[in-house]
């Protein structure tokens, strides 16, 4: 048995896993496809303070120019799962990316290794005509996995148009969408969009407040800019034409609260299709939130073994 907690970017789910750990003596899997990255601390908003308290796993394990995909999650995430239960712990698995807690639930077959050449191609593409122009030529090859990602997401549009290419299947072929290979019970945390637009508003000024500004200069200096996967980054990539002169700092920061809202929604709908335990942040506040969690998790019979707090 394993706990899924997840939610939109800026719903407070970190801080209550992380109450929900300490009360269950637990760790924590983070579903974050950017929070694999060092260096990346600010704009990612890893959860520091509680990292010092609860053991994360898949959480600064990779430098900025190493890939990491859905298929790598997986791998990585059930091995995680098996060391956290070897030792008697209960497994915690928390994030907001939707993709990757879908592969790790339901299992994904091995795809082919990257083509740097092919995905370098692609990616030029994305930068002369935009993403959603590959995004039309994957809805013909792919319409399944397009329909479950954003035409402006170009890391997911590539890597599929880049499959598709290499194998002649599509993307979607290589996803297992039937009944999960793990008894888990998911939390979805909830609030509602207007909290969700003032967290992820107040969020991004906090970042800059921290210095993000700074992070990324100091990656652009490591080669970040030409790293295929880490500079996709949402709270990064909008800053590099402001670094360039390109763009003023006011409009990327309209851009980095834009592109989040707009994902926040993507996770949204996502989540409430699940038909997971609804936690309603905004009624029960972050302590009331990972109590209910708590106590839910208590009376099933899989955790039974499972310290009370």
């Amino acid at each position: 048995m394993l706990l899924v907690i997840g939610g939109p970017t800026a719903s407070g789910k970190s801080s209550i896993a992380c109450l929900v750990a300490q009360a269950l003596d637990g760790e924590i899997i983070s579903a974050d496809s950017m929070s694999v990255y060092k260096h990346m601390d600010i704009g990612t908003a890893k959860p520091v303070a509680c990292m010092k308290v609860i053991k994360h796993h898949l959480v600064d394990i990779l430098e900025p120019g190493e890939v990491f995909d859905a298929k790598i999650f997986e791998e990585m995430s059930v091995k995680a799962i098996e060391d956290i239960k070897g030792r008697k712990k209960l497994p915690i698995v928390c994030g907001g990316t939707y993709l990757y807690i879908n592969v790790l639930l339901q299992g994904i077959e091995d795809t082919p290794p990257p083509d740097w050449s092919l995905r370098e191609r692609l990616y030029a593409i994305v930068k002369k005509k935009g993403s959603a122009y590959l995004y039309e030529k994957l809805k013909v090859v792919d319409k399944k996995y397009a329909m479950k990602i954003s035409p402006r997401d170009s890391r997911r549009i590539v890597r599929a148009l880049e499959v598709f290419l290499q194998t002649g299947k599509p993307f979607s072929s290589f996803h297992k969408w039937g009944a999960p290979r793990f008894e888990f019970k998911g939390f979805y945390i909830k609030l509602s969009w207007e909290s969700l637009s003032h967290n992820i508003e107040k969020r991004v000024l906090q970042m800059f407040e921290r210095g993000l500004v700074n992070e990324v200069e100091k990656l652009l200096e490591m080669g970040f800019e030409h790293f295929l996967t880490s500079q996709q980054a949402i709270g990064y990539k909008e800053l590099i034409p402001y670094l360039k002169g390109v763009i003023s700092l006011e409009e990327a920061i309209e851009n980095i609260v834009k592109n989040t809202k707009d994902y926040a929604k993507r996770q949204v709908r996502w989540f409430r299709k699940q038909g997971w335990e609804e936690v309603d942040v905004e009624k029960l506040g972050i302590e009331g939130s990972a109590q209910f969690i708590v106590e839910k998790a208590l009376n099933l019979d899989a955790l039974h073994c499972v310290n009370a707090p």
